[in-house]
Formats: structure tokens, sequence, C-alpha cells
């Protein structure tokens, strides 16, 4: 199967918006992150805003019209990419670990289910509040 132009344009609407929420989120942890053993404040705010944001775009999106032409490339660029890039599961675990190795389980625990718990609620919260707002903007 032959690569086409129109083919390579979705794989790199990822790749720069991953590239681009890669970077934010390594340019707020190298600048604001805790030590190891601390609560990771920086990366528990990049998830739980990052859950939010998600909800949002997707929501919005969805409710708007069909996922074709700009909105795919906006929910793989902005979602898949640049939301995929800067929220991070592998740093969330890690940290989480680190805070047990640390000696502070219950810091830990607190950190892996305040994050589950708090990214569903905002994520949820996200969702909701586009609904509303484009429920308020039909009337």
């Amino acid at each position: 199967m032959a690569v086409t132009a129109k083919r390579l344009i979705t794989p790199a609407v990822i790749l720069a918006g991953g590239s681009l929420g890669t970077f934010l989120r390594w340019w707020l942890e190298s600048s604001f992150g805790a030590p190891a053993g601390q609560w990771p404040w920086v990366t528990f705010w990049i998830n739980l805003s990052g859950s939010f944001v998600l909800a949002v775009l997707l929501d919005g999106l969805a409710a708007t019209g069909e996922d074709v032409g700009w909105r795919r490339y906006l929910r793989l660029g902005a979602g898949t990419g640049v939301l995929g890039g800067y929220t991070t599961y592998s740093t969330f675990a890690v940290e989480a670990v680190e805070l047990g190795r640390a000696g502070s389980a219950g810091l830990m625990l607190l950190y892996g289910a305040g994050s589950a718990v708090l990214g569903v609620a905002l994520a949820y919260a996200g969702g909701w509040a586009v609904r509303r707002l484009l429920r308020r903007g039909r009337r």
C-alpha cells in the first residue's frame, strides 16, 4: 500500500500535538516539580486539568457535529496529541510508588485515590458544563 501525503496528515497532527503536550508537561514538571517523597502537585494538577479539558473538548465536539474534517483533526491533535502528551499515567504511577518508598504509604494511597476520583469527577464536570452551555446557547 502506497503512503500518500493525505495518509500522513493524521499521524502528523497527533505527533505535533503530542510534542506540544509533552513539552508543556516537561516544562511544568521541571519548573515547579516537587522533590521525591513529597506530594507531586504538578503531576496532580496536570492530570486533573487534562481530565477536565479533554471532557470539554470531546463533549463539545460531539455535541456540535460529526467526527469528520476539522473536528476529527482537532480531536486527534488536541485530544489524543496535546492532552495525551500533557497528561501522564506513567509519571503518576512512578510518583505514587516513590511516595510509598519514602515511607509515606498513606500519602501514596491518598494521591492515587485522589487523582483517580477527582480526575473522573472533573471529567464529568467538564462534560456537564459544556453540555449545559450548549443547551443554554440554543435557547
